[in-house]
């Protein structure tokens, strides 16, 4: 038998013992997950939150901290996929909900605190020239999409294998059979040569290029600068619409990474965090876009949405961005990310394990590889069944993360709970070291910021 046969042998029996445990700490959360299941396909209706061999229900949240359905408590490393910033209970959040609920909600029509909203996002991102809301991330950038179509007279948009821009826009794995029906052409992230030459037989044709400047749920892979500066480029000599979907990233710094790099987008998507933790979205771009959608021109495009402009989201977002989440609080958070992602990498690279922790500022992503990852396809290349084995081991020490791997600091965690998703990951490499193949771990740089 191989050494590697073997080990493949010991990982499958590590896994099963670990979810075996899990089965058995959280019968609660198994019999409202059955119960669930009579209502809701496979008793989910969020695909990213799905666990085999059934998922965790949460019954309360305080800080950084989560509480289950059989009591156990976690650190939360998720904080909701970036949109959870604020923690669950952040008093001047809970203050601005109480304040628009006073003034009563479905009002049916515009009210004060959405143009001072609008004119906070314009200020905190330069390229936002103007903006308008939608319900979420997906919404946005289906309409940023549908814009830049419109706008130019052609249909096929430029994007890139591992990108997730919403729940009609995956090209995570094999994609989606229920993506919108586009014209895609599906480029690889940080491929320059590579994405030039797959645009070139289309350029007459290229309404936009779609991207985030780092791969969130394909894994925490930053774009170079290099890299998105081509595009820009490309973008510019094409005549197409160039959006950044900084939905995620937007939170990295304080005017999102396209402010780390220094590039300028036609066009940006919102989302998460920036609605104060409430549902939000939102697109801008340049006055001469977004003008498009001014609904006093006869020859405007159509945007509706009833909630577009719900008074939740409007007071907490803005109190979000003006009073919590300021630049300087952004650069703090962001500080402490980098730091905790350098303990983290310093671990694993002091046991020698085929691991690494990558990412920008506040979100990280977890791979079992020892190879440079740059793309959505390097990063398939680490061990699935290890990366299962870390999350339920994880989870069995109370911190909460997605399975995928995926990590999202929020500004209500503390050093001591640092300290605590550091134990854990020091005792997972302790204890499953010898499940690991015998590779030197390469120079974590290679997946930050040039």
């Amino acid at each position: 038998m191989s050494r590697t046969h073997s080990a493949n042998i010991d990982i499958a029996a590590a896994l099963a013992e670990a979810q075996e445990l899990y089965r058995a700490r959280n019968p609660k959360s198994l019999a409202q997950h059955e119960q669930a299941c009579a209502a809701l396909p496979g008793g989910n209706t969020r695909s990213a939150i799905f666990v085999d061999p059934f998922p965790l229900t949460m019954a309360k949240g305080e800080g950084a901290h989560l509480w289950d359905l059989d009591g156990h408590e976690y650190v939360d490393f998720l904080s909701e996929f970036t949109a959870g910033l604020f923690g669950h209970s952040h008093p001047a959040i809970r203050r601005a909900i109480d304040e628009a609920l006073d003034g009563g909600w479905n009002l049916g029509a515009q009210g004060v605190a959405e143009a001072r909203f609008a004119r906070t996002i314009c200020d905190r991102f330069p390229s936002i020239e103007l903006v308008r809301f939608t319900n979420s991330g997906t919404e946005a950038n289906l309409m940023a999409v549908a814009a830049a179509r419109a706008l130019t007279g052609r249909n096929k948009i430029l994007v890139f294998a591992g990108g997730y821009h919403g729940g009609v826009f995956y090209f995570r794995g094999k994609g989606s059979a229920v993506n919108a029906p586009f014209e895609f052409l599906l480029a690889e992230y940080n491929d320059i040569d590579g994405t030039r030459a797959l645009v070139a037989p289309h350029r007459g044709d290229l309404a936009a290029i779609l991207i985030e400047p780092m791969l969130g749920g394909s894994g925490c892979i930053p774009a170079s600068r290099e890299f998105l500066a081509d595009l820009r480029a490309l973008a510019s000599e094409t005549g197409a619409v160039l959006i950044f979907d900084e939905v995620m990233t937007s939170r990295l710094a304080p005017g999102g990474l396209q402010e780390v790099h220094g590039i300028r987008p036609d066009m940006t998507t919102l989302g998460k965090y920036v609605g104060g933790g409430m549902s939000f979205g939102a697109f801008g771009g340049k006055a001469d876009i977004m003008e498009w959608f001014d609904p006093r021109r006869a020859d405007g495009f159509q945007h509706a949405g009833t909630f577009n402009n719900n008074v939740l989201t409007m007071n907490a977002g803005h109190v979000g961005l003006t009073e919590i989440y300021t630049p300087e609080r952004a650069v703090a958070l962001n500080r402490f990310g980098d730091g905790l992602r350098e303990r983290l990498n310093a671990i694993v690279r002091r046991r020698g394990l085929a691991m690494q922790f990558t990412g920008v500022g506040s979100m990280i992503g977890v791979h079992m590889t020892s190879l440079p990852i740059r793309s959505a396809a390097d990063a398939a290349k680490g061990d699935a069944a290890l990366l299962d084995l870390f999350y339920f081991d994880l989870i069995a020490r109370g911190v909460w993360f997605a399975k995928r791997g995926m990590m999202a600091l929020s500004i209500a965690l503390d050093e001591a709970d640092a300290n605590k998703l550091l134990a854990a990951v020091e005792e997972f490499a302790e204890t499953r070291a010898s499940l690991f193949p015998a590779l030197k771990v390469l120079d974590q740089n290679a997946t930050v910021l040039p």
